[in-house]
């Protein structure tokens, strides 16, 4: 038995709960039985095969919106996406299902008002597989004319598509070699090896999860189109000529998408961001907007002065001002992000949310262009917010009956309407339409439903006097009707500056967790999104000291807070900066817990700075380079604390992580095995930084699942 410290915590809490709706079929699971729980809980199995809902995509004068539900099978996991088409003018129109023939993804409205989408498959069996752009006229009633090709680029694999506002124009994105002043070139002969040469001054070589092919890059070429085909070789945005244009990725990698390029409204030509390649690329996050003529492709940087992010190009409705996201600081990739506004007419920018201490997203003007509306994170959940682009005044709006949660992909609307998705918690995203920006009604029952089928859980939101008697936050997950004593695990999330807020997750997933019979507490320690900036900037050269009080304190705060929960058996699992953390706790709390669960953490901070890609990131977080500010990271590194090491852990990596990479897994795991501590060591040969693949996830849940109940449950309580 462990002997709980006490703290006197001033809480403040808020509750809701995930309540049984209408019945459903459902699968047992094979999880035990939980003391008081009645119906089923939900199961990985649950988690895994559950519906995910995808982006919506509108018509123009905004009556249709369509969106893709992807389903998994469950018997062989694999995944494939259904299509829908809702009528938005009819209130309580149900949506249909349609058929596109192929399997469809990207799935836009053109003005035209056909939908386009990208597909690797074919109608013709026979021809040659690559991802083109087509499209089909699609019906209210889901029939479907066509599909019919758009675009069809030998050599090339399409990766995106934008269609100009007029219908004449499409601009399509791939990886292509930079010196191929086409879309597709004939690949150059191969070298005699397999091996990859790469400059010294090149840049990235491996980044997130791929290695670098040499020379190749993401890069945009703006097509005509007529009767709805592709025509002429397009235009290059970054230049024909690599000695006169610009080398770097756009979309940016890796994870940039659509949101990095917007057409001009008049059609004329394109916004774009681009993170610029070379030597110092690895050490930086300056990200650049420029806007590029559509026939000539004569570009103009529009952000070269900020050498930090610039990102989210959106111009108004009539071209009249471009808005976009910026951060101030180079080097820092959380600092926070203010909504600018650039005159296009003057060229004057201003900062509309200077004075407001949120970091913003999702950038979208409402249909007449007469205000700003984004979403930040603030306190557990994400709103959105209107912003006057005159002014700047921001409001908070109220959306949503309780908390707001986790709202997203926002489209703004003809008439004053807004649609997005909103999820939870305590259930997946569903689409949600809101009138004159007031509350908004349910359009979708993709998961609701059978949500309502599984035992239900309560979040409640605590908080406490943290470090330096700063306020912070927390939450608790639980079976609501579970009756205690209850195992508790303390969560850790990653970035370090994130936030396990009030939302949905396919791997980090309280819900799933708790419904096995445990008390899921997650605290937003000093480094977290969503308190400020300087609250997110307390992390800086602090990893193991505020964020660990916080942990420490929440802990109690969370026992205090509900006395089923039994902090007598307890486990901490995380992930990245929350996998460090695990490792640093195994040296400087070690004799809180029963176990750790430490996934893709940081192990040794010198090794993984020179085996780490995106350096810029531990050169803030840390004052600088390895060589530069070795005592910092010394101070802070896991490895000078392994002879402290006692608690049984389980290690899980991925070997296509390159941001924090596999190795540093088997550092801690050859520390835990020298030692003769209780571990295993759980590798992905195929998953990157996260567990993406539906069957891996199920092993990774199983895996988790089976080493919590070796350590907390009922017969392992004693040892």
């Amino acid at each position: 038995m462990k002997r709980m410290p006490t703290l006197a915590v001033a809480l403040a809490a808020a509750s809701f709960v995930s309540a049984p709706l209408a019945a459903d079929d459902h699968t047992a699971p094979s999880t035990e039985a939980v003391a008081g729980v009645t119906a089923p809980p939900m199961t990985a199995q649950d988690l895994i095969t559950m519906p995910r809902l995808g982006a919506p995509t509108v018509t123009p004068f905004g009556r249709y919106a369509v969106y893709s539900v992807t389903e998994t099978d469950p018997e062989t996991y694999e995944r494939a996406a259904k299509h829908y088409v809702l009528d938005l003018s009819r209130p309580g129109a149900r949506p249909v299902a349609f058929d596109l023939g192929i399997k469809a993804g990207s799935l836009a409205f053109g003005p035209d008002n056909f939908l386009y989408f990208l597909s690797s498959e074919h109608t013709d069996e026979d021809a040659e597989k690559r991802s083109r752009v087509w499209r089909a006229a699609l019906e209210g009633n889901g029939n479907v004319t066509g599909p019919m090709v758009v675009a069809d680029i030998a050599g090339a694999d399409i990766a995106g598509f934008k269609l100009a506002p007029g219908g004449d124009k499409i601009a399509l994105w791939s990886q292509i070699d930079r010196d191929c002043p086409r879309f597709g070139c004939e690949p150059e002969a191969t070298p005699v090896g397999s091996g990859r040469l790469y400059e010294g001054d090149a840049g990235f070589v491996r980044h997130w999860d791929r290695w670098i092919e040499p020379g190749r890059f993401n890069r945009v070429f703006v097509f005509g189109l007529q009767d709805g085909v592709v025509i002429g070789d397009g235009v290059p945005l970054d230049g024909a000529d690599p000695a006169t244009g610009i080398t770097g990725n756009t979309p940016t990698m890796p994870f940039g998408g659509g949101e990095d390029i917007a057409w001009a409204p008049d059609g004329n030509g394109l916004y774009f961001v681009l993170r610029e390649s070379g030597s110092g690329e690895p050490m930086s996050t300056d990200l650049d907007i420029y806007y590029a003529d559509a026939l000539s492709g004569f570009r103009t940087a529009l952000t070269f002065e900020n050498e930090a992010t610039d990102t989210a190009p959106t111009p108004s409705p009539d071209g009249r001002f471009l808005a976009y996201l910026a951060m101030s600081r180079p080097g820092y990739e959380a600092d926070r992000l203010v909504v600018q506004l650039r005159d296009l007419e003057t060229g004057e920018t201003r900062a509309l949310t200077q004075d407001v201490d949120l970091s913003f997203g999702s950038l979208t003007w409402d249909a007449d262009g007469r205000y700003l509306l984004a979403t930040a994170s603030e306190v557990l959940d994400t709103p959105v917010f209107r912003i006057d682009p005159r002014s700047g005044e921001t409001t908070r709006l109220d959306l949503m009956a309780g908390n707001e949660a986790h709202i997203g992909n926002l489209a703004a609307l003809p008439g004053d309407r807004l649609l997005f998705t909103r999820d939870s918690i305590g259930a997946p995203g569903e689409l949600y339409l809101s009138t004159g920006l007031k509350q908004a009604r349910p359009l979708t029952d993709i998961v609701t439903s059978r949500m309502g089928t599984m035992a239900s859980t309560v979040t409640t939101r605590f908080s406490f006097a943290g470090a330096e008697g700063n306020t912070v936050w927390g939450q608790i997950t639980r079976l609501e009707d579970q009756q205690g004593p209850i195992p508790a695990i303390l969560y850790i999330h990653g970035g370090p500056q994130g936030s396990f807020s009030d939302s949905w997750s396919s791997r980090w997933n309280p819900r799933v967790v708790a419904s096995q019979g445990y008390a899921v507490i997650s605290v937003d320690f000093h480094g977290s999104a969503g308190y400020g900036q300087d609250f997110m900037d307390a992390i800086n050269r602090d990893w193991g000291g505020k964020p660990l009080v916080d942990l420490q304190r929440g802990l109690e705060a969370a026992l205090e807070r509900d006395s089923q929960i039994d902090g007598t058996r307890a486990c901490a699992m995380g992930a990245s900066y929350g996998g460090y953390m695990v490792n640093w706790i195994a040296g400087n709390w070690p004799d809180r817990f029963d176990c750790l669960v430490q996934h893709d953490g940081l192990f040794d901070l010198r090794s993984f700075y020179y085996s780490t890609e995106e350096l810029w990131f531990p050169r803030w977080d840390f004052g600088g380079s390895y060589s530069e500010a070795r005592d910092t990271y010394e101070r802070w590194n896991p490895v000078n604390h392994v002879d402290k090491w006692q608690t049984p852990m389980l290690v899980i990596t991925g070997e296509q992580d390159f941001r924090v990479p596999y190795t540093q897994g088997l550092q801690s795991f050859t520390a835990l095995q020298e030692r003769g501590i209780p571990s295993q060591l759980l590798v992905f040969p195929d998953e990157n930084h996260w567990v993406l693949g539906a069957k891996n996830s199920l092993q990774w849940h199983t895996t988790v699942f089976d080493w919590l109940a070796r350590h907390l449950k009922d017969d392992a309580a004693g040892e």
